[in-house]
């Protein structure tokens, strides 16, 4: 960062401070009453008009969250504060086993916003143009509520960075910028401040001035992909200037612009994705003496498939207190989410929106934070990566506070939102199945699994890419209410397939690979054919059971 942007920086802090100082319940009482005085007139529905639909998606969030925690599996997961969410978790109900169709950033979003699956759209990378293969016609969930008269926008990341443009919207804008130098937010730019309590390893001479993406790849040297090492700087920012607080406050304009007809707002939160930046007071928050780190079997990856983890020598040198700085910086990222989901939440009952407004929270997949001998970020198969937090909160209040246990998966989202919206369905035949039922009986009969996949592009044995092994491989996953079965097929070679089976009745963690077990061979034919025959074998009853 040149010294002129260094002193714009400063200024603007400085600013900051000053309003800051000012009574925090004089701004907001005066900001609800200007917003209030400038919104557009409040449409009163009647019984059958159309809701709205607040769609708040943030990135790499697993289930580390205050009304997810209970289990006691996952210790690393017990400072996780989350008040927002639980609050909206207490009012609409909560889904325990809601899956990712690929727990990587384009697959996913490009899954869920289309209503098909990856292998449908054939997107199994971060490069790949979500429609190359079902055109431009198709019309993703945005597009179908505008196709009956609902206004549509999106703030922040809801598609993926460059591709936000394969999704028309009404109004559509990236989060402002914490780099002086950037129109608006790229992810990778780390500030020249850090208050945390341990310093990363990408802290090094002249990091003091900033740091850009290209300086941290530099830095972390090459063969990385698109994988940002571990890294986070705790700020003396404010959070609503940070990029998700910009997202949050250009939702809530949004909502009061458009108040008077239906819409369909996406809120798309970059946080807790790297690199954990955040204003310092959400760090404050995860003392880092306070995080235990996963407790992980000497042998556990002994008997695991080459491309099922992958552990990066940057991620394994960093120290035990380091790691457990990480876990706090990435659980910091959260509450700050957590933060700015309440801010939107209550724009929604300022404005008086909130009893007419469907919202639904979750995540594009899920995170590693150092299990299985050292994993950190997605791209795997563990439940750490393709298992998602996913709220519903109905307008009516209905349902308030339930837990469904039922498996859902995020390509049901279409299906679903489209029928509790009264939309006839898109022209397209979806490929998941809507949840509404559960929405009214959470312990029905469901489907009887999930499905996931991860493609592993070939790469040279020395590589640090985390999506490339020596061979490519192909892992597809059948994730039943009790086990997971996944088999890795090298690409171009169908025939030679490396496989694991978890019992996670018996062992939550996955750490027992029973594949070679002789006991469960024949667990193992019935899982591979129902894998092989896909999705269509599992589907929910068709009646109202």
């Amino acid at each position: 960062m040149n010294r002129v942007s260094r002193l714009t920086t400063q200024v603007w802090g400085l600013l900051l401070a000053g309003l800051c100082a000012t009574s925090a319940a004089q701004n907001t009482d005066r900001s609800a009453r200007l917003l209030l005085e400038t919104a557009a007139p409040l449409r009163v529905l009647q019984d059958k008009d159309p809701p709205n639909v607040l769609f708040i998606i943030v990135d790499d969030l697993n289930t580390a969250l205050g009304s997810y925690i209970g289990s006691g599996t996952r210790p690393h997961y017990a400072t996780a504060s989350t008040p927002n969410l639980d609050r909206l978790a207490a009012q609409g109900i909560r889904f325990e086993n809601a899956f990712v169709q690929n727990p990587l950033c384009n697959p996913s979003r490009a899954s869920l916003l289309s209503g098909l699956r990856p292998n449908t759209v054939d997107v199994h990378t971060t490069g790949t143009w979500p429609r190359h293969k079902v055109g431009d016609e198709l019309r993703m969930l945005p597009e179908h509520f505008h196709d009956h008269g609902y206004f549509t926008g999106r703030v922040g990341k809801v598609g993926h960075n460059s591709f936000e443009r394969a999704v028309s919207w009404d109004e559509s804008k990236f989060a402002l910028s914490r780099d002086p130098s950037q129109l608006f937010h790229t992810p990778g730019y780390l500030p020249g401040d850090d208050l945390s309590q341990v310093k990363d390893n990408t802290w090094t001479e002249g990091s003091e001035n900033g740091m850009s993406r290209a300086d941290i790849f530099a830095g972390a040297g090459g063969g990385r992909g698109l994988s940002l090492p571990l890294t986070w700087r705790a700020t003396g920012e404010s959070p609503p200037m940070t990029p998700d607080g910009t997202t949050a406050t250009r939702i809530i304009q949004l909502m009061a612009e458009n108040r008077d007809k239906p819409f369909f707002l996406a809120a798309g939160l970059h946080k807790p994705h790297q690199p954990w930046v955040g204003p310092v007071e959400f760090f404050d928050q995860h003392p880092v003496d306070e995080i235990v780190l996963p407790e992980t079997p000497a042998d556990d990856t002994d008997d695991s498939p080459a491309p099922s983890t992958l552990v990066l020598e940057d991620d394994a040198a960093h120290s035990e207190l380091q790691k457990k700085q990480a876990i706090a910086a990435y659980h910091a990222m959260v509450t700050m989410a957590d933060h700015h989901v309440g801010r939107m939440l209550k724009g929604l009952e300022d404005l008086g929106l909130a009893d007419s407004t469907i919202v639904v929270f979750t995540s594009d997949h899920g995170f590693q934070l150092d299990e299985h001998g050292g994993l950190w970020r997605k791209q795997f198969q563990f439940d750490e990566s393709i298992r998602v937090p996913l709220i519903v909160r109905l307008p009516n209040g209905k349902g308030a506070g339930t837990v469904s246990n039922r498996i859902v998966e995020l390509v049901d989202l279409y299906p679903t939102l489209t029928e509790l919206a009264a939309l006839p369905d898109p022209e397209h035949d979806l490929e998941g199945s809507s949840f509404v039922l559960l929405l009214d009986k959470p312990d029905r009969p469901w489907k009887s699994a999930a499905f996931s996949a991860s493609r592993r592009m070939a790469g040279s044995s020395s590589s640090n890419n985390p999506l490339m092994t020596q061979e490519g491989h192909d892992g597809q996953t059948i994730r039943t209410a009790r086990y997971r079965y996944t088999e890795w097929t090298p690409l171009g070679r169908p025939g030679d397939i490396l496989a694991e089976l978890y019992d996670l009745e018996q062992d939550p963690m996955e750490y027992n690979n029973l594949d070679d077990d002789p006991t469960h061979a024949s667990l193992i034919t019935e899982l591979s054919a129902r894998l092989a025959r896909g999705w269509q074998g599992e589907l929910p009853p068709s009646s109202g059971n």
